[in-house]
């Protein structure tokens, strides 16, 4: 599959995934703000109402106080010793005491009716209907009268009683005219009629800010969620007080309504995170082809010059019109020996790597000296340094040098670092390395500068993995499958250290290995 087509199936399948994942956050946002709507009403209903029964509730005291007065002035009158008596018209007065009393037994008012009686024992029976025709007439038209006259005695009273809280009830502090306890009982059951059962706090202070009070268990959670609603808002503003209400689970409660929408939520982020993953697999396994590609042509390159040299010398071996003489012979041996190590050593590189990708390498490990090491190297490599015009510099500084490593694989990683200096040295210029060493209290170093032609930045990241080589063109006059840095990473990683490079593209190029001190 090209690139492009992974890129376009990416990008619609990102862009799907991400418009899923805000289609989703914004359902949730949209129901929790709903949600909050509600709550505002509910709460601002259920304050109304609390604010509402406080003033039923004073009024409700004034007019038992009212009624208790009057309860007690008729019980004064009944004991001084009224009574019904008899008028001259020969009619009896009847006199019947009646209250009004509510469920609870607290009387609201009582009234007296007094009916008259005429005596039918004196008058003749015809009369007797029509005097009771006109009894019950006059007994109906009294009645008519009490109940007027009762009307706006009554009338009378709720306006004292009226007077009273406005003139006498709103003169009283804030803490005398309020219940807090029954204030809390209102709150909660009118929340509860609202459907909200959660924990609330509130406070009660005047309309200056002086709070005057405070729930016992009150804390700050919620405050930046304050809703308040004014006490007796009909009294001068002076005298009005004002009951804040926080709810410390506000951010639970709204957001409870939502939560079957969290785990599509959690999965469709989950999906987009393995769809990413999975499309970095793909380029990354299509960068692993293109390497893997770019390895077999390039193995197949390195391996067909020896095999062709070899094959020549077979062929002039027997080939009977070449004289063979013991020069020619010499020389032909030669060339097949130089060519078998040289597949042998291309081989074994291969299998090295495959080695310790499959963690079967085993080191043989001792003690050496990181001093002498660099100076028999350096006297080995220097013939092939200086046929370039160059040199090999070494500044041993280094005082403690001893180091534990496998002396063979250690040896390969200083050989590859100035192999490949010599590799990418400049056509026209000669290459001079430099070899350095020194140490502090913890750790060992060793550099290997060269003067060759450098590597860009973006290529640095990737010198370590295997089969990565640096691209020099259309020009392949540098051979290698790409091992050799993959190799020295491996085996430094291997000896607890750390190699690190810094280069700049046309000046050259620097590697610093650090590896631990050994500690007597």
């Amino acid at each position: 599959m090209k690139k492009r087509t992974i890129w376009t199936i990416a990008i619609v399948m990102g862009i799907a995934f991400v418009i899923l994942l805000g289609l989703q956050l914004t359902y949730i946002q949209e129901m929790a703000n709903m949600k909050k709507e509600q709550f505002d009403e509910s709460v601002n209903r259920s304050l109304y109402q609390a604010s509402r029964n406080l003033e039923l509730n004073e009024t409700l005291r004034y007019l038992e106080k009212d009624v208790n007065e009057a309860e007690r002035r008729a019980f004064n009158k009944d004991s001084v010793g009224t009574r019904s008596g008899k008028p001259n018209d020969g009619t009896v007065q009847y006199s019947h005491q009646y209250s009004v009393a509510g469920k609870d037994g607290t009387v609201y008012s009582s009234f007296e009716l007094k009916t008259l009686e005429t005596k039918p024992a004196r008058m003749p029976k015809a009369m007797i209907l029509k005097t009771d025709k006109n009894s019950n007439n006059e007994a109906s038209k009294s009645l008519q009268e009490i109940v007027k006259n009762r009307y706006v005695y009554q009338k009378a009273l709720l306006d004292e009683v009226v007077m009273n809280i406005l003139y006498s009830a709103s003169e009283k502090p804030l803490k005398e005219r309020i219940n807090f306890k029954i204030l809390d009982q209102d709150l909660k059951a009118e929340l509860m009629n609202n459907g909200i059962n959660i924990p609330y706090h509130f406070t009660v202070s005047t309309r200056d800010g002086r709070e005057i009070y405070r729930c016992p268990d009150y804390t700050d959670e919620g405050v930046e969620f304050v809703y308040s609603q004014v006490l007796f808002r009909n009294d001068p503003a002076s005298k009005t007080g004002i009951v804040r209400v926080n709810f410390p689970d506000i951010n639970s409660y709204i957001y409870s309504s939502v939560r079957f929408m969290i785990p599509s939520v959690v999965f469709t982020f989950i999906l987009l995170i393995t769809f990413i993953f999975t499309i970095v697999i793909v380029f990354r396994q299509k960068r692993y082809s293109e390497i893997k590609n770019d390895f077999i042509n390039n193995m197949t390159h390195e391996l067909k010059t020896p095999i062709a040299s070899i094959s020549l010398a077979a062929q002039m071996f027997n080939d009977e019109s070449v004289a063979k003489n013991e020069k020619m012979t010499k020389h032909l041996i030669g060339v097949i020996s130089d060519e078998t190590k040289r597949l042998r050593f291309l081989v074994e590189k291969v299998l090295q790597m495959s080695m310790f990708d499959r963690q079967k390498a085993s080191f043989k490990k001792k003690e050496l000296d990181l001093n002498e090491i660099v100076e028999t190297i350096a006297n080995s490599f220097s013939l092939r340094v200086e046929h370039t015009g160059g040199k090999i510099h070494v500044d041993i500084g280094a005082v403690d040098s001893a180091i534990y490593v496998d002396e063979v694989h250690f040896q390969n990683v200083i050989f590859n670092l100035m192999d490949n200096a010599v590799k990418y040295h400049k056509p026209d210029q000669p290459v001079h390395i430099y070899l350095k060493t020194w140490n502090d209290d913890q750790y060992l170093y060793l550099s290997v500068k060269d003067t060759g032609i450098g590597m860009k930045k973006e290529n640095l990241k990737k010198i370590f993995e295997k089969f990565y080589r640096v691209h020099t063109g259309n020009v392949h006059d540098v051979k290698g499958f790409g091992l050799g840095l993959a190799y020295v990473k491996k085996i430094i990683d291997l000896h607890d250290g750390v190699i690190k490079v810094d280069s700049e593209y046309g000046r050259g190029t620097t590697f610093t290995i650090k590896l631990p001190v050994i500690k007597s």
